[in-house]
C-alpha cells in the first residue's frame, strides 16, 4: 500500500528583476501569410518604436503578408504597407484577439523574418496557464489533479522561458505539446481556470532556479528518468495502470495523478510523489502583467 506522506509547505518568494514581461507563444512560423481578426476594435503599432500604424474593426478578418524586408495588410483587396518588420496588435478595449480559429487573450506579434512570418501570442503568465490546462487535461478530472497540473505547467513554462530554449525565434514555448499544449482563451474552462487561480504563483524550485517540471499522459505502470542532471525526477510506480502508455514517462503522469487525487491526495502530495529534492515557490507579479 502507498504510503502517503504528510507534507509541510514552505512557500519561498522569488523575485524575477530580470524579467517583466509578459510571455511569448509562437502560434505559427514560417507562415507566408497570417489571418487574424478581434473581438472589438484593435490597432496595430510598429513594435520597433511603439508607433500606430492602422486601426482594424471588430469581428473582421485582415490578412498579413511579407512585403520584402516588410509586412503589409490586405484591406479590401487592398496590400497596404506598414514599413516595419515587427508590429503588434493590441485591442482599444476588454477584449480577444483570433487566429487558428481560437481567441487569445493578450496580444499579437508578427514579425517577418526573411520573407516568412511568425506570428507570437504575448499574454500574462497566468491567462496563458488557462489555456493550457484544460488543453492537457481533461476538465472533469478531479480539482486536485487539476491543481497539480497547473502547478507542473507553470514551473515548466517559466524554466523554459529563463532558458531561451526558442530566443532565436522571438518566442519563450510552442502552442503544441513538443512544449505544452495551449489553446488560449477558446479552451478555457471553469474548472482548470479556478485550478489556475487557486495556485497563482506556485512553481517547484531547486537551489532558487525554478524546475521544468516534465509531465505525461500515463507511463503505463512506473516513470522514468532519461535526462541526466535532472535530479528532482526519479522512476516510481505511477498509478496509471491500465491505461494506455501515452508520452515520453517522465516526470508527473496526468492519469497517476487524477487516480492519486481520488484517493484523496492533494495537489501538493501528488507533486512530492512525482518530482523529488525540490520546494514550493510563489513567483514575483512581474510574471504576471
Amino acid at each position: 500500500m502507498f504510503f502517503k506522506r504528510i507534507i509541510l509547505l514552505l512557500f519561498i518568494f522569488l523575485a524575477f528583476s530580470l524579467r517583466a514581461e509578459a510571455i511569448k507563444i509562437g502560434l505559427s512560423n514560417n507562415s507566408k501569410s497570417v489571418k487574424i481578426a478581434a473581438s472589438v476594435s484593435a490597432e496595430i503599432y510598429d513594435s520597433l518604436h511603439n508607433k500606430l500604424l492602422y486601426e482594424i474593426r471588430p469581428m473582421k478578418a485582415y490578412e498579413f503578408k511579407s512585403n520584402g524586408n516588410e509586412l503589409s495588410v490586405v484591406v479590401n483587396r487592398e496590400n497596404i504597407k506598414l514599413g516595419t518588420n515587427q508590429i503588434t496588435i493590441k485591442t482599444k478595449e476588454a477584449g480577444f484577439l483570433c487566429s487558428k480559429k481560437a481567441w487569445y487573450r493578450g496580444d499579437f506579434i508578427i514579425i517577418n523574418w526573411d520573407d516568412k512570418l511568425t506570428l507570437i501570442n504575448e499574454v500574462g503568465l497566468e491567462d496563458y496557464l488557462k489555456g493550457v490546462v484544460p488543453a492537457e487535461m481533461p476538465s472533469r478530472w478531479n480539482s486536485e489533479a487539476l491543481k497539480a497540473q497547473a502547478i507542473a505547467a507553470r514551473s515548466y513554462a517559466v524554466a523554459t522561458s529563463i532558458a531561451g530554449k526558442h530566443a532565436s525565434k522571438g518566442f519563450d514555448l510552442v502552442d503544441t505539446t513538443s512544449d505544452q499544449a495551449y489553446g488560449g482563451a477558446s479552451a478555457e474552462k471553469a474548472s482548470t481556470t479556478k485550478a489556475v487561480d487557486d495556485t497563482k504563483g506556485i512553481v517547484l524550485i531547486q537551489n532558487k532556479k525554478v524546475l521544468p517540471t516534465y509531465y505525461h499522459a500515463s507511463s503505463g505502470g512506473q516513470t522514468k528518468v532519461w535526462e541526466s542532471g535532472r535530479s528532482f525526477l526519479q522512476s516510481v510506480p505511477s498509478f496509471d495502470e491500465g491505461t494506455k502508455k501515452n508520452g515520453h514517462g517522465v516526470g508527473m503522469s496526468q492519469h497517476g495523478a487524477n487516480n492519486l487525487a481520488e484517493k484523496g491526495y492533494n495537489a501538493y502530495q501528488i507533486l512530492n510523489y512525482f518530482y523529488k529534492d525540490f520546494q514550493f515557490a510563489k513567483l514575483s507579479d512581474k510574471w504576471d502583467l
